[in-house]
């Protein structure tokens, strides 16, 4: 066998592969070999068919087989030896005017494309300054905040006469009849749902027993609305409108729950937080802790655009385009094109992320992916409500998590980024910058 690699520029080269069938010989008899202990012909006992049989039957396949195993073996052992970094993968070149045949061909010479992994230093420094935001805590934050949780934990009460926003419990008929019997009991809705105001104004000051006729189509236009109101799929009430008659059975309102003790417990577990001055720390804690994520997300992203402003380096274009088409079967050429400016930047990015972490040996362990897994295990039952979770069972479902091969690995390139931007970090001047929650927001518009 033998490999030659031929450099057409700085990006792309050719990659020749020939194959003699010495290189292949032997796997494909000891596969045919085999083939003919297992295979069952009618005819023949197990272990004795002739070889000959077995090879007209099998031997073409065999030997296609073995040898792409072969190319991609030696391929990649090459790529490796040689040190050779590419991006995507070798690409194989056809020629229609010399194709392969395995019925009349022993020896082979199969062609590859190649796009080269380019060369390029990263030119930051302390001249380039950089700001970190620190967003200021607000009162409308603080009860924006508090009011999540009083919702969060509020309950629905019986009510003697309904307000603007209260739920309706009842029963719901056509005023004329249809021959679709559209009418449901118990159903339900919350006025504030209704889009007429004349008609929202009909439903508010009733009492149970009441009886309110109404133009179903105008309250409510969306047909999945009414067929949720009416209990049937949206399919049943198109074209649905008219006069409806609804007669009052219960009266909801939702009632927030209240800042006290039972409060604190439903939200940080029995006695982990016990009077209202804690509470309000731990609010501004979570407050403080969330704004710091999104300056940091920030902060990543503004960092990222240095590190792709101040690192000038070309890739073999052509070369992706090609290869996006191959491995995204179902997308067309208008559509790489139209989306390769977005591509272009992540790989840009993923390769100045990647030299940040070999030049500064970033290592993994497993102790990291299980920290950085439990980091996210514990975020996401907050977002839950889940502030009382113990560590074991955070531990055990972080453990799950990265059973999970897919997770696993988005678990560590999140720790190799975050890694790459602490080094970035380093390598700038951050000036930290008080800026308010509606100034912030505007730097995303």
């Amino acid at each position: 066998m033998n490999i030659v690699k031929e450099n057409i520029d700085d990006l792309n080269a050719l990659l020749k592969v020939e194959i003699k069938k010495a290189d292949y010989e032997e796997k494909v008899e000891k596969v045919l070999r085999d083939y003919r202990k297992k295979a069952n012909i009618k005819g023949f006992r197990p272990g004795n068919v002739p070889m000959g049989l077995v090879k007209k039957m099998y031997g073409k396949a065999v030997q296609v087989d073995e040898v792409n195993k072969l190319i991609s073996e030696s391929v990649h052992n090459y790529l490796q030896d040689e040190k050779i970094e590419i991006l995507g993968d070798p690409l194989p070149i056809f020629d229609p005017e010399n194709p392969v045949d395995f019925d009349t061909q022993k020896d082979f010479t199969f062609s590859f494309e190649l796009g080269l992994t380019p060369q390029f230093e990263i030119n930051i420094s302390p001249k380039n300054k950089v700001d970190q935001y620190v967003i200021t805590i607000d009162g409308k934050m603080k009860n924006d905040h508090i009011e999540n949780y009083t919702r969060r934990f509020g309950k629905f009460v019986d009510c003697e006469v309904s307000g603007d926003k209260d739920m309706l419990n009842g029963n719901i008929e056509e005023t004329v009849p249809s021959n679709k019997e559209l009418k449901a009991e118990n159903a339900r809705f919350s006025i504030d749902l209704v889009k007429d105001e004349e008609i929202k104004k009909t439903f508010i000051g009733k009492k149970a027993g009441d009886e309110i006729v109404f133009d179903i189509r105008k309250a409510f236009p969306n047909d999945y609305e009414i067929a949720g109101i009416l209990n049937k799929k949206k399919e049943e009430v198109d074209g649905v409108n008219g006069d409806f008659k609804f007669t009052i059975t219960k009266i909801n309102r939702f009632e927030p729950a209240e800042v006290n003790q039972d409060l604190f417990n439903k939200v940080y577990g029995d006695g982990v937080i016990n009077s209202e001055d804690e509470f309000m720390k731990k609010v501004e804690e979570e407050i403080t802790g969330s704004l710091k994520r999104e300056s940091d997300y920030k902060l990543m992203l503004d960092l990222k655009k240095l590190a792709l402003d101040k690192s000038e380096f070309n890739l073999p274009v052509e070369f992706l385009k090609k290869w996006l088409l191959k491995v995204n079967e179902k997308a067309t050429s208008e559509q790489i094109e139209k989306e390769f400016d977005s591509f272009r930047s992540d790989l840009k990015w993923q390769l100045i992320r990647n030299k940040i972490a070999r030049d500064n040996e970033i290592k993994i362990t497993e102790e990291d992916l299980e920290k950085e897994a439990a980091i996210i295990t514990r975020y996401q039952f907050q977002q839950y409500g889940l502030f009382y979770a113990t560590d074991e069972q955070i531990g055990n479902y972080a453990k799950e998590m990265l059973k999970r091969e897919d997770d696993a690995k988005r678990i560590a390139e999140k720790i190799i980024e975050d890694r790459a931007v602490e080094k970035l970090k380093e390598m700038v001047k951050l000036e930290e910058k008080p800026i308010s929650a509606d100034e912030f927001n505007k730097l995303f518009e």
